[in-house]
């Protein structure tokens, strides 16, 4: 099933998650959909919320940087119950889009490097270290499960640059090539 992608100024958005269990219903179809929701709306990664579920869950499949990093070529994971735990490196800049905010794309600064705690598919824990894109997409995702979004990583001037642009896609003036939906 391909869902429609919940679009800036949803409450889902910026709700926050819970983390779930093994016994979540349909997880395996949960974790297929999103994928397939991704893969059609062109992303690298997706979270539970911008699908409008409040759970702590994302996917992402970074195989599209593999031309430029081939540590990508094969990144696909799941991650569910996940916390970031430390941020460290340098702070690098990206330009970043999102699924959520079609039209958009912002320089970002991240840090390069992050650790992190989360159940993979089949409930096996992982505590990983990750550093450059792989890094940058995890950290986007992740925030996604927290309430927040690239947007708020913005300048103050950046974000009022962005205002009258926000206001119109809350309002649902945009246009995206996918699925989307938008509730208050």
């Amino acid at each position: 099933m391909i869902y429609p992608i919940y679009i800036h100024g949803s409450a889902v958005l910026r709700a926050g998650t819970e983390n779930i269990d093994k016994n979540y219903p349909d997880l395996g179809k949960l974790i297929s959909d999103m994928f397939d929701t991704m893969y059609a709306s062109e992303g690298v990664g997706l979270a539970a919320p911008q699908i409008g579920k409040a759970v702590n869950i994302f996917v992402i499949d970074a195989s599209p940087f593999s031309d430029d990093d081939p540590g990508l070529q094969n990144f696909k994971k799941v991650f569910i119950n996940a916390e970031i735990y430390e941020r460290f490196g340098d702070d690098g800049l990206f330009n970043e889009g999102c699924l959520s905010f079609p039209g958009i794309r912002e320089d970002v600064s991240r840090k390069t490097q992050i650790r992190i705690k989360y159940l993979d598919e089949n409930f096996v824990e992982h505590d990983e270290e990750y550093s450059g894109t792989a890094a940058r997409i995890i950290q986007h995702e992740y925030d996604h499960i927290e309430g927040k979004s690239f947007i708020d990583h913005l300048s103050p001037l950046r974000k009022t640059l962005l205002k009258s642009k926000l206001a119109a896609m809350a309002k649902g003036k945009y246009k995206a090539d996918y699925k989307t939906r938008q509730d208050k």
